[in-house]
């Protein structure tokens, strides 16, 4: 069973790979879906959970342990939300305990090292097509551990399990910019709030 989820997993990913239409002008930028859905709450929590086994399972061909068993961390979002700044895919918020109070940090205060953030998406399309998208982590390090990412560790991991950057280990520059967009909420340790409108309280 698990085989065919896999092999399900790589043929969503090769078709993934053909929706994706338009690339930022900037370098180093996220692969950008021209045509993400509009969703209500309850339509992208269906979608994700018939998606959800298939995104651990592949993620988890990865072998990182910093994300090991995620889903059963809290989840912080009412419902996945389409993120800009993440190619206009529909993400979810992770966070494992160390992380709690995920985007609620007041100004100055700053995560424990071993804190960990994990962002799994999925891509929707208008015209009704669902793939799995890429996961997107950070990891608190010991201070003074990696002062260039104010001591975060930013990794990527592809669909199909594979390690795409990491800035504490290989291919560190493909994930450079990650660092680059978070120095904008340098004032709450490097984390971005989640919209307003999918905060659960």
């Amino acid at each position: 069973m698990k085989l065919v989820r896999y092999l399900l997993g790589a043929t969503l990913l090769f078709s993934s790979c053909a929706q994706l239409f338009a690339q930022d002008a900037e370098e180093n930028s996220h692969v950008a879906i021209e045509n993400p859905a509009k969703l209500t709450h309850d339509e992208a929590n269906t979608i994700y959970d018939s998606l959800k086994e298939i995104l651990s399972e592949s993620y988890g061909l990865a072998e990182l342990s910093e994300i090991k068993d995620y889903q059963n961390w809290e989840r912080y979002n009412s419902a996945p939300y389409i993120s800009v700044t993440h190619g206009k895919r529909f993400v979810n918020n992770y966070a494992n305990e160390l992380g709690k109070d995920y985007g609620k940090l007041a100004e100055g205060e700053q995560y424990p090292a071993g804190t960990v953030f994990a962002k799994d998406s999925i891509t929707v399309t208008d015209e009704g097509k669902n793939f799995m998208g890429a996961m997107f982590v950070m990891e608190k390090l010991e201070s003074g551990k990696n002062t260039e990412t104010g001591d975060w560790r930013y990794i990527m991991v592809l669909p199909d399990g594979t390690q795409y950057g990491d800035t504490t280990g290989d291919d560190p520059e493909l994930v450079k910019y990650c660092h680059t967009c978070h120095v904008g909420v340098a004032s709450k340790d490097y984390v971005f709030f989640i919209p307003k409108n999918y905060r659960i309280d």
